[in-house]
């Protein structure tokens, strides 16, 4: 014959639940609930470049979104990688704009042209920030 102890919920003492589980409990009505706090999250801008590498590894990078997530460093990771974007952007159209005579004295000159042609580097500069930092 089996004679074990079968303990019910009434029979555990609230001390040892806490004890063991290093989680502290708050009593409401009939309920224990967990006293459970989240890690202070860090300050600053996510930024565009931010949202976009967020929604990338939402979708398509699960395992790295979710591990970020769970280890409280998802917020840190989209602040640093719209940083770097934005410094990797303004870098690029400076260079690019450099290298294709695109000045001030373009700009004083011919307007419409010197907005064309910056619109082009801005696009090819996002999509060069894209491919290197953000859908990676």
């Amino acid at each position: 014959m089996n004679t074990e102890n079968k303990m019910t919920v009434a029979d555990v003492n609230r001390n040892d639940i806490t004890d063991h589980t290093e989680i502290t409990y708050t009593q409401v009505g009939d309920y224990l609930l967990p006293n459970l706090m989240l890690d202070p999250q860090p300050e600053g801008e996510i930024g565009v470049w931010g949202w976009r590498r967020k929604m990338f590894l939402k979708e398509r990078r699960k395992g790295t979104y979710n591990a970020l997530l769970m280890k409280g460093t998802l917020t840190q990771h989209l602040i640093d990688t719209n940083k770097a974007a934005l410094d990797m952007m303004e870098t690029l159209v400076k260079q690019m704009a450099a290298a294709e005579g695109v000045t001030e004295d373009l700009k004083r000159r011919d307007q419409m042209a010197w907005v064309g042609r910056m619109n082009n580097i801005r696009n090819r500069a996002d999509e060069i920030v894209r491919a290197e930092l953000i859908e990676v």
